[in-house]
């Protein structure tokens, strides 16, 4: 199922780096009974981020049930060569792969292998990169992703420069394209981000950091009401 078929206009992803995993499961089956529908797996591989996250097998014991309610998985690939690991996540029950511009030499053929996966695919950028250069290769994609922060660690604060390479980027890019940012997005910057030209807004801290992660969802989808 393409990207296009997931989105409801616009759409809150909660980041599973962010939960609990002693809890893992009670907690994607709150957020799912409370509507959330489209899950952020993070993936580092201690290279082209220092912390080494989630893997395949973390991946393949919660993708059932996820997919039970009909949601979906979107694995961020930060990582060095990320066509070596496409397989593995497309086996393990991921749904869509977003690989780093900063990681490959050739993003449309990065982009191709993804396809050959069966696999969904965004290109995210950095904020050291210039949304111009994502924008000039990745026509092919199904979204484009712009970290509001430097790439790794959940928690970081939300860098306010994001606001207008949203807003470039979206006058870059087709707009069959969505833009999903990444990185202290809550529900304070949720709907100027929205404003810009966002649509997806990947939420770790904001949904995950909370007691009550219905709750916390809630706002951050009722923010942009």
């Amino acid at each position: 199922m393409p990207w296009r078929d997931w989105i409801r206009t616009i759409e809150v992803e909660p980041s599973i780096y962010g939960a609990d995993f002693a809890n893992l499961g009670d907690q994607l089956e709150a957020l799912l009974r409370s509507e959330a529908r489209i899950f952020h797996f993070d993936v580092g591989d201690g290279h082209f981020v220092e912390p080494i996250t989630m893997g395949p097998v973390v991946l393949q014991s919660i993708a059932p049930i996820i997919h039970r309610y009909g949601g979906a998985i979107d694995v961020h690939l930060m990582v060095d060569n990320p066509v070596m690991h496409f397989a593995q996540f497309a086996e393990a029950g991921a749904d869509s792969v977003t690989f780093h511009f900063e990681a490959v030499d050739d993003v449309p053929g990065t982009i191709r292998a993804a396809r050959e996966q069966e696999l969904q695919v965004g290109v995210a950028f950095n904020p050291e990169t210039k949304p111009e250069d994502v924008a000039a290769v990745a026509a092919d994609a199904d979204i484009v992703l712009c970290m509001s922060i430097n790439p790794g660690y959940s928690g970081q604060p939300f860098q306010e420069e994001a606001y207008e390479r949203v807003e470039e980027l979206r006058k870059l890019l087709p707009e069959r394209i969505p833009i999903q940012v990444d990185g202290g997005v809550n529900d304070e910057n949720i709907r100027e981000l929205w404003h810009r030209g966002a649509t997806l807004f990947v939420a770790a801290s904001a949904i995950f950091g909370r007691e009550d992660l219905p709750r916390a969802y809630r706002r951050m989808v009722q923010a942009l009401a």
